[in-house]
């Protein structure tokens, strides 16, 4: 019998969320409510991997918290949490640790990029993916929608979760991973050749969500584009024309219109930049207008994390006992 579809998706307080992380994951998110049960977290605990300021983490955990119900998240649809307040994620990530080997775990792509030969790199990076594995399995989602980035660390926890049950019993659901299609590849406005990204320790080509009018209009107008004047200037064509290509995607995500059709109409980097513009600043305006509003009523945002903690807490303690019991504690 085919399980109730059960989704999850965490997003860590590292940085400032930004228009990439709304297009790519934010609507998804909202848009999935109401499909089997939803799960949606502030993965605070992988914000330690690497040096932060706890101020800093604390007042970017409620930004985060606030975010995701400014984009649309609905706490009478969905389960709303914070990981740090879910006992389970930190005593399954141990079992899982003691089912994972060093040496899948060094192969991550994160581990060798950020941590690899670095004498003052924490433990905790390269373990988060076990972590991360902890956080997907307690809560037996079938389905975990993930971008390119993340998804080894998911097929990690699939190989983690296939591992033990073989092993110890039959304790994990092993989850179905399921790509956003729509504004899932948002890139860097003055570098297309990378993701816009809330870590960028500039952010000169980085839509942020809470950016104001004439921050987002200044950082459009300086979009890379590239220097071709002919008639068919504007076209998408990721290959040859990586700038214009990546304007009419985010023109496109906004509109809800394949990128073709965005460039329908538009003759000129001038004309893409200012309907690009005035795109985004559509999507963002309510956002941030939403956002104001809770950000006034702190308790509400309280209240709703609290409950949806409760509510993981109880749903999670089963599967954490289930595999101590197996696992032979």
């Amino acid at each position: 019998m085919d399980l109730p579809t059960r989704r999850l998706s965490l997003l860590t307080p590292s940085g400032h969320l930004t228009l990439g992380n709304l297009l790519g994951a934010l609507r998804g998110m909202a848009a999935d409510q109401g499909s089997g049960r939803c799960v949606y977290g502030v993965s605070d605990l992988h914000a330690l991997t690497t040096t932060h300021d706890p101020r800093e983490l604390a007042a970017g955990t409620r930004e985060l918290q606030t975010l995701l119900l400014a984009a649309g998240i609905d706490p009478d649809r969905s389960t709303l949490f914070r990981q740090s307040d879910v006992p389970a994620h930190t005593g399954l990530a141990y079992l899982l640790e003691c089912t994972a080997y060093v040496g899948e775990l060094s192969r991550m792509i994160q581990y060798k990029e950020k941590g690899r030969d670095r004498p003052q790199t924490r433990t905790s990076l390269l373990t988060y993916p076990v972590l991360m594995a902890a956080d997907i399995l307690l809560h037996r989602p079938t389905h975990v929608p993930v971008g390119d980035d993340q998804r080894q660390h998911v097929e990690l926890t699939r190989d983690l979760a296939v591992r033990f049950n073989r092993t110890y019993g039959e304790v994990f659901t092993v989850p179905e991973i399921t790509t956003p299609a729509a504004g899932a590849r948002v890139r860097d406005l003055s570098d297309p050749g990378r993701k816009m990204s809330k870590s960028d320790p500039v952010g000169a080509g980085v839509v942020y969500l809470l950016d104001p009018p004439d921050v987002v209009a200044r950082k459009v107008a300086r979009a890379v584009t590239d220097s071709d004047t002919g008639p068919d200037a504007v076209r998408h064509d990721p290959a040859a024309k990586p700038g214009v290509s990546n304007l009419l995607e985010i023109l496109g995500a906004c509109t809800g219109t394949a990128p073709a059709e965005a460039a329908a109409g538009v003759a000129t980097y001038g004309q893409l930049k200012k309907a690009t513009t005035e795109a985004v600043l559509s999507v963002l305006e309510p956002l941030q207008a939403r956002y104001v509003d809770l950000a006034a009523d702190p308790g509400y945002v309280d209240e709703v994390y609290a409950a949806g903690s409760e509510r993981c807490r109880t749903e999670t303690a089963p599967v954490l006992a289930a595999a101590r019991e197996a696992i032979g504690l």
